[in-house]
C-alpha cells in the first residue's frame, strides 16, 4: 500500500461501505468524502460524516499506519485541529486529539478488494512503456476523446509557462518572444538553443530596420551564428561577410563564442539552410505574431511560412561547396513542426494571458487540422489500437506517455482510474 493509492481509494470510495464502523464500534456513514487537498494540511477538506447519531463536518486525514499521526506530529498542529475522521490502512496505535479524546478512526485494510491491489501492483511493475497495455483500449470512444482533450490542454498549459516566462524576460513584448521561439524552432532539435541565442543577439527592432534587404538579414543571422568567418571563394559569402562586418560594427554586435552543429543531420537541415530560410521569412513578413493571431485559416498561415531560401542556396548547402540544383523549401514536415512547437503554443499562451478564449480555441482547432506526429511514443500507442489521426491526438499521446506512463502516474490517469474501478466492480 502507498499513500497515493490510499488517497485514490478514498477519493473515489473504492472500498466496501457495508456496515461501516469506527474502531470504537460506532456506526459510520460517509456523507461527503471531502475534496482532495494538494497543499499543506489534512488530505481531504470540507468532508461530512455521521458517527452514531452525530453529524460531523470538517477534514479527513489518511495514513498507512495510524501511528503516522504521531510520527508526523499532527496532535498539536492547528492545521489538523478540525480533523473529524482518521482513515488508515492499519490501526497499529489508538490516536487521540489535542484534548486526549479518541479520534474517530476507519480502517480500510479489509474493505478493499484484493483484485484492486493486485491490478495496481501490476501497473506499477509492468515493464512496458505503456503499463496498462493489457487493458487497452480501457476507455470507450467518448472517454478517449474527453481524455485526449484534457491531455492536450495540460500540454499547452505546461508549454505556456515557458512562453510566459519569456514574455516577462522580454519586458512584455509578444513579437520578441515569438521571434526567439521561432528562431529556436528553425534550429530543430540539435541547434534549438543555439538558434535562440542567435535571435536574442538581434532584437526585433533591429530586424525591422533591415527587413526589406534580404542579404542584410542573412548577413546578420549567419554572421551572429559564426558562419561568416574565414576566407571564402564564392562572391556571395564574401558579400555577406562584408555586409556583416559593417552591421556588426554599426550596432556593436557580439558574436556567440560557439558554432552550430552540422554533424549527423540531413543537408536540408543544415544551419546555413535554416538561417537562410528564416531570413526569407522575416523579409516576407510584417509583425509575424500579429499575423498568426488574426489569420483566418490554417492554409493562409502555411502559405506565409512556406518559404524558399534565396537562389545561392539552390546550388549549395554550405558556402563554397557546390551541389546539384535543388530549391531549399521548408517542406511540409518542418512547417508543421513550427506550427506545433512554436505558433500554437505561443498563441495558446497569449489567450491564457489575455483571457481571450478565441485564441486558445484556435490553437486547439489548428492541432486537430494538422497531420499526426510520428515518433516512437505515438507508434507504440498505435500498435495498441489507439487512434492517432491528427496532431491533437499525437500531442495528447506524447503528454500521456511523458507525464503519466513514464512516471507511473496511473492513479491520476483516466485509463488507470477506469482499470482500477473495473477491478473494484469485479
Amino acid at each position: 500500500m502507498t499513500e497515493n493509492l490510499l488517497h485514490f481509494i478514498w477519493q473515489f470510495q473504492y472500498f466496501n461501505k457495508t456496515e461501516l464502523q469506527t474502531e470504537d464500534g460506532e456506526t459510520l456513514q460517509i456523507i461527503k468524502q471531502g475534496s482532495h487537498n494538494v497543499n499543506q494540511g489534512p488530505d481531504f477538506l470540507e468532508a461530512s460524516i455521521r458517527v452514531g447519531k452525530l453529524i460531523l463536518v470538517g477534514n479527513i486525514e489518511l495514513h498507512i499506519n495510524a501511528s503516522d499521526w504521531y510520527r508526523h506530529q499532527h496532535t498539536y498542529d492547528l492545521n489538523y485541529a478540525n480533523v473529524v475522521l482518521h482513515v488508515v490502512w492499519k490501526n497499529d496505535r489508538p490516536v487521540t486529539d489535542s484534548l486526549g479524546n479518541p479520534l474517530p478512526t476507519l480502517v480500510l485494510q479489509h474493505r478493499v478488494a484484493k483484485v484492486v491491489l493486485q491490478r495496481y501492483k501490476g501497473l506499477m511493475n509492468e515493464g512496458s512503456t505503456i503499463p496498462c497495455n493489457k487493458f487497452l483500449p480501457a476507455l470507450n470512444e467518448i472517454g478517449w476523446l474527453s481524455w485526449k482533450e484534457r491531455l492536450v490542454a495540460e500540454r499547452l498549459e505546461s508549454k505556456s509557462k515557458h512562453v510566459l516566462d519569456l514574455y516577462k524576460e522580454s519586458n512584455n513584448h509578444w513579437e520578441e518572444v515569438f521571434w526567439w521561439m521561432l528562431a529556436g524552432n528553425f534550429g530543430i532539435k540539435v541547434n534549438t538553443a543555439f538558434f535562440e541565442r542567435v535571435a536574442r543577439t538581434i532584437p526585433i527592432n533591429l530586424l525591422a530596420k533591415h527587413k526589406q534587404q534580404l542579404h542584410q538579414l542573412e548577413a546578420l543571422l549567419l554572421g551572429q551564428a559564426n558562419l561568416l568567418n574565414g576566407d571564402f571563394e564564392d562572391d556571395y559569402p564574401i558579400m555577406l561577410q562584408k555586409e556583416y562586418r559593417f552591421l556588426q560594427k554599426k550596432y556593436k554586435l557580439q558574436q556567440l563564442n560557439i558554432v552550430p552543429a552540422f554533424l549527423r543531420m540531413r543537408p536540408a537541415a543544415f544551419p546555413t539552410i535554416r538561417l537562410a530560410q528564416l531570413a526569407v521569412l522575416v523579409n516576407n513578413s510584417n509583425h509575424l505574431f500579429s499575423f498568426c493571431k488574426e489569420v483566418g485559416t490554417l492554409n493562409e498561415l502555411k502559405q506565409q511560412f512556406d518559404v524558399i531560401a534565396n537562389d545561392y542556396w539552390h546550388y549549395h548547402y554550405r558556402f563554397d561547396e557546390p551541389s546539384t540544383y535543388k530549391p531549399k523549401s521548408m517542406g511540409p514536415q518542418m512547417l508543421e513542426n513550427i506550427l506545433i512547437n512554436t505558433i500554437i503554443p505561443v498563441l495558446f499562451a497569449y489567450g491564457l494571458h489575455t483571457k481571450e478564449e478565441r485564441y486558445k480555441e484556435k490553437a486547439i482547432r489548428w492541432l486537430a487540422e494538422l497531420s499526426p506526429e510520428q515518433n516512437n511514443l505515438t507508434k507504440a500507442w498505435k500498435k495498441m489500437g489507439i487512434e492517432n489521426s491528427n496532431a491533437m491526438d499525437s500531442q495528447a499521446l506524447i503528454q500521456l506517455s511523458n507525464h503519466y506512463c513514464k512516471d507511473r502516474n496511473c492513479l491520476q490517469c483516466a485509463l488507470g482510474n477506469k482499470i482500477l474501478k473495473g477491478a473494484q466492480q469485479a
